[in-house]
């Protein structure tokens, strides 16, 4: 055996080994993978199907300053996507989807607790049901687990049930 294949095998086996390991367990107060965090509150919200959903009337400039936001993230652009928002907010501060994606933005940009605050501002003024209501939930949910309030993060998971609203029934 060559210096190179020792040198190779010991490498692979080094690879090996690492995936062996068990992952450790998320501790409290621990911020997760940003990413993965914002996919997982977009998904609550659109696995999260109500009867019910409300969608707000857009001024064109919200509109387009909302798709720039999103091409902008796309292009792994998080603090110019949050500006693009953030000037949306100028024209429609209340908006409680503005709100939520700024809340999404900021945990990307590492701003757990303007996360918190902002997912908070917009549950308070949003419609409290459907996918709206499940990506502010879902979104305290992890800002305050990544910020050690794991009491308001079971809070948070305990309120999502209360986003669905199951269809009347008609007889």
């Amino acid at each position: 055996m060559n210096k190179f294949s020792i040198v190779y095998f010991a490498s692979a086996f080094s690879v090996l080994a690492g995936c062996a390991q068990p992952s450790a367990p998320a501790k409290s107060g621990v911020r997760p993978d940003a990413a993965s965090a914002v996919a997982a509150i977009r998904a609550a919200g659109q696995q999260f199907d109500s009867s019910v959903e409300v969608h707000p009337l857009r001024d064109p400039a919200v509109d387009g300053l909302l798709q720039q936001a999103h091409q902008q993230e796309a292009e792994q652009q998080p603090a110019q996507a949050l500006a693009s928002v953030r000037k949306a907010l100028t024209i429609a501060p209340n908006a409680p989807d503005l709100l939520q994606l700024q809340a999404e933005l900021a945990i990307e940009a590492g701003d757990w607790k303007q996360a918190t605050a902002s997912a908070q501002k917009s549950y308070d003024l949003g419609p409290k049901v459907g996918g709206l209501c499940a990506r502010n939930l879902e979104t305290l949910a992890r800002t305050r687990a990544a910020t050690g309030d794991d009491a308001g993060a079971a809070t948070a998971r305990q309120q999502l049930v209360s986003c669905k609203v199951p269809a009347p029934n008609r007889f």
